[in-house]
């Protein structure tokens, strides 16, 4: 049976996220907590505080990082651990212009010497167990293939590899050609990421590479919640309660951000983001979608969804 774990979407997959997922449909064994970033300051903001805190978590949570910086990634290192953690992932995937352009993310995989200060700094500073998450490149899908060199140097627990260079943000498809290839030469454990979004898609890929345990999935569960356990049961049939129980999520998702976000407003703008993504896999949501943005009260809202569910 394949190992998924949920790829994280900054803003999306907190634990807010993560305790209904994991209650109401299950399916993944881990859960990549968003990016914890320092912008310079050797401080850790509340929001990553609240989403790392063991006490807000009842699912198995692997932290990740984003920075350039030795000293920066270590005091992260120091963090985590004195949470309990034992395992620290590195993004170098992220592909947004306003992270690259400044070194970080997708754009950091073409400077070699820079992993491979950071990486000597954490593994001779400190215990922790590093894994890496990566595109195959920022400008070609062959940049990754530089830096193996570096990371053979290092005991890493995995790389999981988006199947896109960063420059595509998430347009187009996947590459698979060019990801096998990068597959093939990896010096460490590699987990496949991209486009899973569907039982037939993953089916798809794991045909392609039999050898490969490790899945990630990322916007593909926001817009299925069900598709992870039901890639476990190898079925494309949704439960026969599969409505009752996505109202029930995302009742819970809204008592969690009501708690956290000041205003209706907030709240419901909050709920239309993930809206946006369910559209994808749920019936007649055009016009649900329309009047949800136009909403002034959760009772609006409430409302909206019951009605959406009860038809």
């Amino acid at each position: 049976m394949p190992t998924l774990l949920s790829s994280p979407l900054q803003g999306f997959t907190d634990y807010r996220f993560r305790n209904p997922h994991q209650k109401y449909f299950g399916g993944i064994d881990h859960y990549y907590a968003p990016y914890i970033r320092l912008n310079g300051k050797l401080e850790i903001k509340n929001s990553y505080q609240k989403d790392l805190d063991p006490k807000n978590n009842a699912v198995t949570v692997i932290p990740q990082v984003m920075t350039n910086d030795p000293n920066e990634f270590l005091f992260v290192v120091k963090y985590v651990q004195s949470l309990g953690y034992k395992h620290l992932n590195w993004n170098l995937g992220c592909p947004y212009p306003m992270v690259t352009n400044r070194g970080l993310g997708s754009g950091l995989i073409c400077q070699p010497a820079k992993i491979d200060e950071v990486l000597a700094k954490a593994h001779g500073e400190s215990d922790i167990t590093i894994s890496m998450k990566m595109r195959m490149g920022y400008e070609h899908n062959r940049e990754i293939l530089d830096v193996y060199p570096i990371l053979a140097k290092y005991p890493l627990h995995h790389i999981a590899i988006h199947a896109r260079i960063g420059k595509q943000l998430y347009q187009g498809a996947v590459d698979l050609d060019a990801f096998e290839y990068c597959y093939k030469e990896a010096p460490h454990t590699i987990y496949y990421n991209g486009d899973i979004t569907s039982v037939q898609a993953f089916r798809h890929i794991q045909d392609r590479f039999p050898n490969i345990e490790h899945f990630l999935i990322g916007r593909g569960l926001l817009a299925d919640p069900f598709v992870a356990s039901m890639i476990k049961a190898d079925s494309e049939a949704y439960p026969p309660e599969r409505y009752e129980i996505l109202y029930h999520y995302l009742n819970e998702l809204q008592q969690a951000f009501a708690k956290d976000l000041s205003g209706d407003k907030h709240v419901i703008q909050k709920l239309y983001s993930y809206w946006e993504y369910l559209e994808a896999s749920l019936p007649d949501t055009k016009n649900l979608l329309r009047k949800i943005k136009k909403s002034k009260s959760l009772h609006d809202y409430e409302d909206l969804v019951w009605q959406y569910f009860r038809g």
